[in-house]
């Protein structure tokens, strides 16, 4: 079994647990650190790794990832700047030309446009003046919903329309995007390429939201040689039942290294801010033109109800996607009637007693605090009579619930640095912060990123990062605390007790 002494570290304080006060060497053998001592004797096989007195803390999440979307940003065309359908044509129109005359099968992809602050809403015919026979998929910033040329609508075979493909009728083609845009050997190496990125910031797990048989199609990518990190995979409601007939169950590991494992059912039971579709209490304002003013569900109650005794049933976790108020309380009602284990992911808008509600089930609240940043202006306009409610980290971790951070990446970059930094300073410009009494500390902050381990010691998982500096020392909060986290230097992430390019033991 292989082993490894890490000498001279400084252990970082995480999860209220004390550290040692000075720098300790550990050993860990397997996946586990067997001995922390102020110095170990190596043994003649060990692998050493000298810390010189750097950082040492729990291995980063990030709790919420659409890798393959994420993956595939790269090669997109950025609308993240728009104001209007007309600068979004504008730059589609410069893409296309460059475009002209490339490989058969082209696709133009774009991504980060956000409708809900447009005086307009888009519409195809304006996408087909400016592209012609090149399909063109421009995906909006928050991901639910795409703005599809005649061609790409042809070429995905949605049907005609006037405007864009919104929420359950988009995901499915979402989902098929990689089919006519990338071959297997391009998917892997961006696969490939995101992993790389990921470790080198600190992040040994991730839980994979991705519209595909993520099961599969993760086990056969660890087995082939992308076993980097650790993927939690989720399923759909589409695949459900063959998840159940397959006898997977939450926490299964699925892979031959042991690093990928089953995760939850993923329900969207509402829609977003952005497309003006997350289903609240309270009319959006300025919501004259729209057919749902409150925006809508998903599900009836009574349905998501079913798919969460379904999941409870069958030993699966659940990851109830619920932004609006009204979508998280009933996410609420169904995890109290059922019995269900799992989170409400985003919980972006959530009505006081909802919160206590969230801490007395049981319920984590997975969050992207990156999001805020992105939001605030949307909110204002949006939802200008409930702000105060955006985004209540402060109040939810009070409250007794476990905050799980991540990205939601591509619509916010796979950075767990980037996500708390907003959870402590939440501002992304010279303005005040925004709801500033719902910061967290930098050490709240960390503990809702380490996938609820605490203080590195004898028993600890063996997924660890190592940092050119304390990231702890300074202010707690704030706008330095901010950018302490942001400058953050990871020297080495370690995931299973293997550093990179160490061979996995067994292969």
């Amino acid at each position: 079994m292989s082993s490894l002494v890490i000498r001279q570290a400084r252990v970082v304080p995480v999860g209220g647990v004390a550290a040692p006060t000075g720098p300790v060497d550990l050993r860990i053998v397997g996946d586990r650190v067997v001995e922390v001592a102020p110095t170990l004797r190596p043994h003649a096989d060990d692998e050493v790794l000298d810390a010189e007195g750097r950082w040492l803390l729990p291995g980063l999440w990030d709790q919420h990832v659409h890798l393959g979307q994420w993956a595939a940003n790269s090669s997109r065309l950025d609308l993240s700047s728009t104001t209007s359908p007309d600068e979004a044509t504008r730059l589609v129109a410069a893409e296309v030309g460059a475009r002209a005359g490339g490989a058969p099968g082209t696709v133009v992809q774009g991504f980060g446009h956000r409708t809900a602050g447009w005086e307009r809403q888009p519409t195809v015919a304006e996408l087909d003046a400016v592209s012609g026979d090149l399909p063109v998929v421009l995906i909006s910033g928050d991901a639910h919903h795409g703005w599809l040329n005649s061609a790409a609508l042809r070429l995905l075979d949605v049907p005609p329309r006037e405007g864009v493909v919104e929420e359950n009728d988009w995901f499915p083609v979402f989902a098929r995007l990689d089919e006519v845009t990338q071959t297997a050997e391009s998917k892997r190496t961006a696969y490939a390429k995101v992993l790389d990125t990921a470790v080198r910031r600190g992040v040994v797990g991730i839980r994979e939201m991705e519209w595909a048989d993520n099961a599969t199609e993760w086990a056969e990518r660890s087995n082939s040689g992308l076993d980097v990190l650790r993927v939690r995979t989720a399923t759909y409601a589409v695949g459900l039942a063959e998840t159940i007939a397959a006898g997977r169950r939450s926490g299964d590991v699925l892979d031959e290294a042991g690093l990928v494992t089953m995760g939850p059912l993923k329900i969207i039971s509402d829609g977003s801010l952005n497309t003006r579709t997350a289903f609240c209490h309270d009319p959006y304002v300025g919501s004259d033109e729209l057919e749902h003013p409150r925006g809508r569900p998903n599900n009836s109650p009574e349905e998501l109800a079913e798919l969460l005794a379904t999941a409870t049933a069958h030993g699966l976790d659940v990851a109830v996607h619920a932004i609006g108020d009204a979508a998280v309380g009933i996410a609420l009602d169904a995890f109290s009637r059922t019995g269900a284990r799992g989170s409400i992911e985003h919980a972006q808008l959530v009505a006081t007693d909802d919160v206590e509600r969230m801490a007395r089930l049981g319920v984590v609240a997975s969050v992207q605090p990156a999001h805020l940043l992105d939001d605030r202006d949307v909110t204002h306009q949006c939802w200008p009579d409930r702000a105060d409610r955006c985004f209540p980290l402060r109040s939810m971790l009070d409250a007794g619930v476990r905050l799980a951070m991540g990205s939601d990446a591509p619509v916010a970059p796979l950075d767990p640095w980037e996500a708390m930094a907003a959870a402590v300073h939440r501002t992304g410009d010279e303005r005040e912060e925004w709801n500033g009494a719902e910061a967290l500390t930098v050490e709240q902050a960390l503990a809702g990123s380490v996938d609820g381990a605490t203080t590195v010691g004898v028993g600890s998982l063996a997924d660890l990062v190592l940092l050119d500096g304390d990231p702890l020392a300074g202010p707690d909060r704030g706008p330095d605390a901010a950018a302490r986290l942001r400058s953050a230097r990871v020297d080495c992430t370690i995931v299973g007790g293997r550093m990179p390019g160490s061979p996995r033991a067994g292969r």
